[in-house]
């Protein structure tokens, strides 16, 4: 059962990994990128677990001071914990991964859409083990993430994997595509929890965004 998940959660990887081939990303980058996905996630439950201990003890000041526990959970308990969970896992990989890939060659739009490419390859490992993991219970719900969920986090991937590789260069720049990621995500989820949304606007924030991504990372 647990294999089967396992495959239906990657089922958007082999056509991401397809295209990526011919945007010159080889298997052994690609596979490390997924690795940093999944090591992220490890960093996000870290990150996670202090923001549940606020949440714990600060409850009726969050509400007070942040127009409901709703909103610290969504946007800051998950979103953002999730992201920099990524942003840290990413800015770690691309220093240790100079030397398996030198880029000092590449120009400015170009470094952008590898670290772009290396992001969303990381958001679907990310995005394959926690899909694994919702739908323990239920094959259905593991399906339905692997098109909804995973490519989101993909998506998002991909914004602070441009943050990750930029920040050295562009700071500010790198910050709001970090920044992007993380109101992208809460929107997401935040949609997905709402009773009175209708789930296909949570979908279209998911395609969308990782449409245009994909622009991004399209050969300069």
């Amino acid at each position: 059962m647990l294999l089967l998940l396992i495959l239906i959660a990657a089922l958007p990887v082999l056509p991401v990994y397809v295209w990526l081939r011919s945007q010159d990303i080889s298997t052994l980058w690609f596979v490390l990128s997924l690795v940093t996905g999944a090591v992220s996630l490890l960093i996000a439950g870290l990150l996670q677990t202090f923001f549940f201990y606020i949440a714990a003890n600060y409850r009726q000041v969050l509400e007070e001071a942040v127009t409901g526990i709703q909103f610290f959970t969504i946007f800051i308990q998950i979103a953002l914990t999730e992201e920099a969970g990524r942003l840290l896992a990413l800015g770690l990989f691309f220093r240790l991964g100079r030397s398996l890939r030198n880029r000092s060659d590449l120009d400015e739009s170009q470094l952008i859409s590898f670290g772009a490419a290396t992001g969303l390859i990381a958001g679907l490992g990310f995005g394959i083990i926690e899909t694994a993991s919702y739908g323990a219970g239920n094959v259905a719900v593991a399906l339905l993430r692997a098109f909804t969920a995973t490519p989101l986090h993909g998506a998002c991937g991909a914004r602070v994997g441009i943050g990750a590789i930029m920040f050295k260069y562009m700071p500010i720049r790198s910050a709001g595509r970090f920044l992007s990621a993380v109101a992208i995500h809460g929107m997401y989820n935040l949609m997905v929890i709402s009773p009175g949304i209708p789930r296909i606007f949570s979908v279209l924030i998911a395609v969308l965004s990782l449409v245009s991504s994909i622009q991004v990372i399209r050969k300069p």
